[in-house]
């Protein structure tokens, strides 16, 4: 094996184990910051060592075990002990805590290492930015240039959000642990919430030039499915692990070959990937199995799974969808739930019910400058032949969009309803 195919297998290793030997190693130094130093090192060490040395046959353990031996080695320079033991606020007891931990079995699953990770990269004294930047950097072994490109940021930006937050964890003293069962509810929220903003900027880039950023949707869906097998009986855990699932099936047929988005409508349902349609219903039926409460992200996976299963957009259940979302506005208030609901009226009961309800929404504040409001509304005065004033909002929507192609098709509707109306 040449050094240039080590080095690949090395940084593909990287890719796969790096969240689980962070997490191993932040379990007994108690801060992710230096887990992360440590883990890094020991990915120095092996692209170092296995081109002469051969990848050995668990590279995961190793790179673990060369990272707490790297912990040890830093704990017994006597230079940097005392400062170590200042920034940790620990001493020889956390020595002997590594050196207990290494002569434990190499490859153990490392599950509730991996769930103490994802609530100390999502906590909630992090900003909701953060929480993504840090998640994708330590769960997802993303580098900073990889994060910066899929969000559209400088670097500079990126490594100064990653290095705040690590700053922001320790300063707090936030620990190293999964949340008793009285925060449970509360912290796991949040970590549902950074895996469907990463998801949802893979599923519709808010900039750029790109519809879609699939890097992104297949990093989310990967956390998802891992947190539901941490978590198996969370039923929202399981209702985000389908709704992305049914969201990431029309993947292939969302773009078209020009790079331009296609309507939920347009789209060649047999383009779907089935697999991952098995999959979101699977993920669903688990979420109601649970017995638990039925929360906002199962019920939007349920509305993905009436698309999901319609053959064709006339035989989806628009009134079954409608009456969901009725039960999603109960616990989830929200006027961006109330506009899709209307989206769903406008298809159940017709566009003039539906602008009825739109209108209504008009002076929402959390809508200013939402660009599907006026998309919406573009929508259903198209289809009631009130062409003009369509043209208008569609315009009005184009100057609210930062993502370049979605903005040049609403530009192009805006111009097909002004020739309409002339």
């Amino acid at each position: 094996m040449t050094r240039g195919d080590v080095r690949a297998t090395v940084e593909a290793v990287w890719r796969i184990e790096s969240a689980k030997v962070i997490a191993a190693v932040a379990r007994v130094v108690r801060d992710v910051g230096l887990a992360e130093d440590l883990a890094q090192e020991a990915f120095v060490a092996a692209l170092e060592q296995w081109p002469t040395q051969g990848v050995p046959d668990n590279p995961g353990a190793w790179l673990t075990a060369t990272a707490k031996h790297r912990a040890i080695d830093r704990l017994r320079r006597a230079e940097v002990h005392d400062r170590k033991v200042a920034e940790l606020g620990r001493d020889a007891e956390l020595r002997r805590a590594i050196e207990d931990d290494l002569a434990a079995e190499v490859d153990d699953p490392f599950d509730d290492d991996l769930l103490r990770l994802i609530f100390t990269a999502c906590h909630p004294v992090l900003s909701p930015e953060a929480r993504v930047a840090l998640t994708l950097r330590l769960l997802g072994g993303l580098t900073t240039e990889e994060i910066a490109a899929a969000y559209l940021k400088p670097r500079a930006t990126i490594a100064q959000r990653i290095t705040r937050a690590k700053r922001t964890l320790a300063a707090a003293r936030v620990p190293f642990e999964v949340p008793g069962r009285d925060e449970l509810k509360e912290r796991l929220a949040a970590v549902l919430e950074v895996i469907y903003l990463i998801f949802n900027e893979g599923y519709s880039a808010s900039s750029g030039e790109n519809v879609i950023r699939p890097e992104l949707m297949e990093e989310a869906l990967r956390l998802g499915r891992i947190l539901a097998e941490l978590l198996p009986d969370e039923a929202e855990v399981h209702g985000l692990a389908a709704l992305m699932e049914f969201q990431a099936s029309r993947t292939r047929a969302r773009v078209s070959a020009d790079g331009e988005a296609i309507l939920l409508a347009d789209q060649d349902r047999t383009r779907w990937d089935r697999l991952l349609i098995r999959r979101g219903l699977a993920a669903l039926e688990r979420a109601y199995a649970t017995g638990g409460p039925i929360g906002p992200y199962t019920l939007q996976a349920a509305i993905a799974a009436c698309h999901a299963v319609a053959p064709t957009p006339d035989d989806t259940d628009w009134d079954g969808i409608v009456s969901l979302y009725d039960g999603l506005a109960q616990i989830m208030p929200s006027p961006v739930v109330q506009l899709n609901r209307a989206v769903a009226v406008s298809m159940a009961s017709g566009p003039q019910e539906a602008l009825r309800l739109v209108d209504e929404l008009a002076g929402e504040p959390a809508l200013a400058e939402y660009p599907p409001l006026p998309a919406v509304r573009a929508d259903l005065l198209e289809r009631l032949g009130r062409n003009e004033e369509a043209a208008a909002e569609y315009e009005r929507a184009a100057l609210l969009t930062a993502n370049t192609r979605r903005r040049a098709e609403l530009m192009r509707r805006a111009e097909v309803c002004a020739a309409a109306g002339a």
